[in-house]
């Protein structure tokens, strides 16, 4: 936090020599810079610490289970993630959460002859094709044509599935390695399921259901000791706590592993890829990746962050491009396949992030330690409490799931719904999006007759803004 302070502070001094030494030669450079300045400024710096938290409960476990299942190599990840956070967050003046690729990493977790080396094969073609696909403006074409009912649909799954996922990290001993659910939890201990219920009443009290307006309910210039005393419940940063009471608990359950840190960061080497590791990575990591990709880590992700900031413009074309360009480069050095997804903005959102300030701070904490620590970070997060974990997923993946809730309409609401059960059942968000557009098509078809509309009205979709 205090790095950013002092960076803020550079800035500014940094654009008034600009414009006072040469303002015409230096307008683009100056205009950079104050849009730099303005993307990374912190709204509420204990609000945006607090975002930084909210992804953590998605990007912990899969980066772990495939550093020990995989051997991905976690210091070359958290330091490109880290850039990828800082570089993201300054583009867009959004929390723009960066993830891992989920259908890529399942595959390589369950299968062990799905190697390091087919996996970022599979990480550079899903990037290879969205690039294509946003340079060419065909993403924008495909995000302007898809129905909302359908987005909110696509979104109401992932968040459930979220949710459904943090409830079994809740309630099971977790084995990341063999991505497997042991027994049930024991209620009292350093990872019990008494610990997990005690962290999400505290976010319940702290956050509420998420409203913007509980900052104007205790502003009030006139309001009482009750009122002082809920506004300072109410601006704890409660991710924040429970993560820092997860790192010291990891760190009482295995204190041997601050012992085996070895500074500096791991080595970084150019990966080789064979024909056959082209071959693999694209048939069973890219075809399942490719379409969960383009639904959730971009259309939905615009959507969303159009909902949450209108005044800022986030094109699915920009997307797919960031997307493209952060794996076509750091997948050559083995840094784990990444995209953006609507549940780490919906995340992010809910515990406070407002700005890119929030998650180039998160970041500047991954690259740090990237280059301090390097792999042996593996060894305490082995440690951090999977049930706090949970917490946070949950109510990530309900901030996400309640975007729906804008479906005004019968019609609307039974395309969320059918897209939703589909997606959820099957496993599959490309079948469940194709099943809302089929419905959606008839349902249009049915009242074509009753209101006059024309077959062309029919096809070409009610469009996103």
């Amino acid at each position: 936090m205090y790095m950013f302070l002092h960076m803020n502070k550079f800035i500014t001094m940094e654009s008034s020599t600009l414009e006072e030494n040469n303002p015409q030669s230096q307008a683009p450079k100056l205009n950079f810079i104050l849009k730099l300045k303005e993307n990374l400024v912190f709204k509420s710096k204990w609000a945006e610490l607090n975002g930084a938290m909210g992804d953590l409960g998605t990007y912990i476990p899969i980066v772990l289970a495939l550093t020990l299942a995989s051997h991905l190599n976690l210091g070359t990840t958290l330091i490109f993630t880290g850039v990828y956070n800082f570089v993201t967050g300054a583009i867009y003046g959004v929390p723009m959460p960066v993830q891992p690729m989920k259908s890529i990493a399942a595959v390589a977790i369950s299968n062990p002859d799905f190697g390091i080396p087919e996996v970022m094969a599979a990480g550079i073609c899903t990037a290879g094709i969205l690039f294509v696909l946003g340079v060419t403006g065909l993403m924008q074409i495909v995000y302007r044509l898809i129905p909302i009912s359908v987005v909110r649909g696509i979104q109401l799954a992932q968040g459930l599935s979220f949710a459904m996922t943090a409830v079994k990290y809740i309630k099971n001993v977790q084995d990341f390695a063999k991505s497997k659910s042991g027994g049930q939890r024991d209620w009292v201990g350093l990872d019990g399921l008494l610990l997990a219920l005690i962290c999400a009443v505290f976010i319940v009290i702290v956050n509420g259901a998420g409203d913007d307006d509980d900052d104007d309910r205790v502003d009030n210039p006139e309001s009482g000791c009750r009122e002082k005393v809920h506004k300072i419940i109410f601006s704890l940063p409660s991710a924040f706590l429970i993560f820092l009471l997860g790192v010291v608990l990891a760190i009482i359950r295995g204190p041997n592993a601050i012992k085996g840190f070895k500074f500096g960061p791991s080595r970084i080497d150019v990966m080789s890829i064979s024909k056959h590791a082209w071959k693999q990575g694209f048939i069973k990591g890219t075809i399942p990746q490719l379409p969960l990709s383009v639904l959730n880590s971009v259309i939905a992700v615009c959507k969303l962050s159009t909902d949450l900031f209108p005044e800022r413009e986030v094109t699915a074309t920009s997307v797919s491009m960031t997307v493209g360009l952060m794996n076509l480069i750091g997948c050559w050095f083995g840094a784990m396949p990444c995209c953006h997804g609507a549940g780490g903005l919906a995340g992010q959102y809910k515990f406070g992030g407002r700005s890119g300030g929030c998650v180039a701070l998160l970041g500047v904490a991954k690259l740090v330690l990237g280059l301090v620590l390097g792999s042996s970070m593996v060894k305490v997060l082995t440690q951090f409490p999977v049930g706090v974990l949970g917490v946070l997923l949950l109510f990530a993946g309900i901030e996400l799931a309640m975007c729906a809730r804008d479906m005004n309409t019968k019609e609307e609401a039974f395309v969320v719904l059918v897209c939703t059960s589909v997606s959820l059942v099957g496993s599959s968000a490309a079948l469940g999006f194709l099943c809302g557009i089929v419905v959606h098509l008839l349902l249009k078809m049915r009242n074509m007759g009753s209101n006059g509309q024309s077959c062309s009205n029919v096809i070409w979709f009610h469009r996103n803004p």
